[in-house]
């Protein structure tokens, strides 16, 4: 198969990339990087011909709700219609685990936009849905920070080795259409505040992390139930603690 990562040198894509290689396949890496801007549409009829299957692992860093919306909806609409005149028979997209159910939640929400996109469009398609990434915890506790202390309530999180969510990615492409979502989470749940405690303890970080939960954090301004995966679902295998020793070895190695 000849397939194209969109947003291939980011933490997930290129974990993708190399997992598909991995598999003897073909693979496009899409990205500004390589002449490839999904959000002006520069280079997607290039990078997109002959391509069997599109996997869009393109991002923001811009959490806010209306840039955000503005970027998902725009590089959505220029990819599936670059995919129409290509000819691709599948487009798999990756979202996050509440994007359905957030209503007006700010990046949650966009992403809805994104998968409503998808959904509605004429290319046939899988949607995966993951919850937070292990390493998110760092972002989690720069945006929640007071001077030395990270205010975060203990509403119950799932989070997902990244590396587990580029298999399935490329699972997906691989196989047929979903025509629909599936959720995926990590084998173990806990509460937010420990997430980001245990993460930043492999870092040697001396913020301290409470558990407080009259705090509204930022980022995750939604229920508590909206950051947990519900049926159709998977389970990655990977967990906090195995994900935590790796990232231990790389930091002694010197790995970034």
């Amino acid at each position: 198969m000849r397939i194209v990562v969109l947003g291939g040198t980011g933490q997930v894509g290129r974990k993708v990339v190399e997992k598909l290689e991995r598999r003897a396949q073909a693979v496009v890496v899409a990205s500004p990087t390589s002449g490839v801007d999904a959000r002006s549409g520069r280079g997607l009829d290039a990078a997109l011909e002959y391509a069997d299957a599109v996997i869009d692992a393109t991002n923001t860093p811009n959490l806010s709700g209306e840039a955000a919306r503005q970027f998902f909806e725009t590089t959505t609409r220029n990819v599936l219609d670059a995919e129409r005149r290509a000819g691709v028979k599948h487009h798999v997209a990756l979202s996050i685990v509440g994007a359905d159910r957030a209503g007006e939640d700010d990046y949650f929400a966009a992403k809805g936009v994104q998968e409503n996109l998808v959904h509605a469009g004429p290319i046939d398609h899988s949607i995966l849905r993951s919850t937070q990434f292990y390493d998110f915890a760092r972002r989690i506790a720069e945006w929640n920070t007071a001077e030395d202390t990270v205010h975060l309530p203990t509403k119950p999180v799932q989070p997902v080795a990244a590396s587990d969510v580029a298999d399935v990615l490329v699972e997906l492409a691989l196989g047929g259409p979903l025509n629909g979502a599936v959720d995926l989470g990590g084998p173990e749940q806990m509460p937010l505040s420990e997430f980001v405690r245990r993460v930043l303890g492999i870092d040697h970080d001396p913020r301290y992390v409470v558990a407080d939960n009259d705090t509204a954090p930022v980022g995750f301004n939604i229920s508590g139930d909206l950051l947990l995966p519900r049926d159709p679902m998977r389970i990655a295998a990977t967990t906090l603690d195995t994900w935590m020793h790796d990232e231990g070895r790389r930091s002694l190695a010197g790995v970034q």
